[in-house]
């Protein structure tokens, strides 16, 4: 109490001695010492320019210099040069220079320069320079700044610089340029041009011209130039890039690459699809995973048996020229032995030789499994196989055929360098669908 009573003593001595210098200066000394609003040493009107404010709460009409006030000053046109408020800043035209408060600061225009504040900062127009607040940035049109919010930056109109948030930077206007950085997302509602990186995603409403990196997922509603990467998923309409993903990648064009589990492209005559399952209406350029499919694709079962397993189901997906296999077997030690089963995956190639005649080749991963005949003559638990054959079908109607294979197996010990065994293939089989 004795300290705020002293301070008002002081600021009244002031005023008093300052009051009767300006009155004596036509009211235009220059500097401004303001107990409160109305009580001032320099009126608040149109004539006054305001180069040293020194106050509790301040009402200025211009400021060129430096204001320092406990509380807030509110500057009803322009201001050049520092603000320093313990609450806020008000300017009701532009602001270039610095502003400085512990809860606000508010350019109803435009700002140039730093402006930093304990809760928000507020620009009615355009930012050129750097934003700094501990909750939010709100810029009415356009960003050519650093903006650095603990809660969210929001930007009306272009962005141009870096906005880095810790929740989500928010973008409405036509195009989003520099690099955005955000604890949960980036939204924006037009074009991004250059880098996202959201914690959970990215949104951009129209193209992209550069890179979204989410743990979550990209989604960009236009044409995608440059890379999306995600944990989970992205999601393009056009995309003439790379999609990367942990689980999917969706898209209606694409002109690039997807690599992810599951690839879904409706149009990607001039794409490749890496994955375990690579899907497009159209054919791909290439297609590299455990099943491609498209609308030509045939489904095909086979049923077959040979030297080495003496029976097997599988199911065939065939392209035009690739085809992909997926099955399993038993008895793969032989029938002497007890019940031992395989599930092995083919890819290769084929073609038709002649009318029904088809010739293809093709390499292929089998895992064993041994059950009981484990650690019985040196069988061990496990193992697996690499294989490579070359076949001979034929076709006696569109949905049956036969076919015998001929062809080379290594088999492999898990736990251990060397060969458990090598052989030669000879299988027949029929071909059904």
């Amino acid at each position: 109490m004795r300290l705020a009573k002293r301070c008002i003593t002081f600021f009244t001595t002031l005023l008093i001695l300052c009051n009767i210098d300006c009155y004596a200066q036509n009211k235009c000394g220059g500097i401004n010492l303001s107990l409160w609003k109305g009580i001032s040493t320099q009126p608040c009107d149109t004539f006054q320019t305001t180069y040293f404010n020194l106050g509790i709460l301040s009402s200025i009409n211009q400021l060129k210099g430096v204001s320092l006030n406990v509380f807030n000053c509110i500057t009803a046109n322009n201001a050049y040069g520092i603000q320093v408020s313990g609450l806020s800043n008000i300017v009701n035209g532009s602001m270039n220079g610095l502003q400085l408060s512990g809860l606000t600061n508010i350019a109803r225009n435009s700002a140039s320069g730093v402006t930093a504040s304990g809760i928000a900062n507020i620009t009615g127009n355009s930012l050129n320079g750097i934003g700094i607040s501990g909750l939010i940035n709100i810029i009415g049109d356009d960003s050519r700044a650093l903006l650095l919010a603990g809660f969210m930056n929001i930007t009306g109109s272009n962005s141009s610089g870096v906005n880095i948030a810790g929740v989500l930077n928010l973008e409405g206007g036509s195009t989003g340029k520099g690099i955005k950085v955000a604890g949960l997302a980036n939204v924006i509602g037009a074009n991004q041009s250059g880098i996202a990186l959201g914690g959970l995603m990215n949104i951009t409403g129209n193209n992209v011209n550069g890179m979204q990196m989410a743990s979550l997922t990209n989604i960009a509603g236009g044409q995608t130039n440059g890379l999306q990467l995600s944990g989970l998923g992205n999601i393009g309409v056009h995309v003439r890039g790379m999609q990367m993903a942990g689980l999917s990648n969706i898209a209606k064009s694409l002109h690039g690459g997807q690599v992810g589990m599951l690839n879904i492209a409706e149009f990607a005559t001039n794409g490749v699809q890496v994955g375990l399952v690579n899907y497009s209406k159209s054919t791909a350029k290439a297609k590299f995973g455990l099943v491609n499919v498209n609308p030509d694709t045939r489904y095909q079962l086979m049923v077959f048996g040979g030297n080495t397993s003496k029976g097997n189901v599988a199911m065939r997906f065939k392209n035009k020229l690739f085809y992909t296999i997926l099955g399993m077997g038993d008895h793969y030690l032989g029938l002497s032995k007890k019940i031992s089963a395989s599930v092995f995956y083919r890819t290769g190639l084929g073609v038709e030789v002649c009318k029904n005649l088809f010739l293809s080749g093709d390499i292929g991963y089998q895992h064993i499994e041994n059950f009981q005949n484990k650690y019985v003559d040196g069988i061990p638990e496990r193992m697996y196989a690499l294989q490579s054959r070359a076949n001979v079908e034929y076709h006696f109607t569109n949905k049956f055929g036969i076919f015998t294979s001929g062809g080379y197996s290594v088999n492999k010990y898990y736990n251990k360098g060397g060969n458990f065994s090598k052989k030669p293939i000879l299988e027949f089989g029929i071909i059904l669908f």
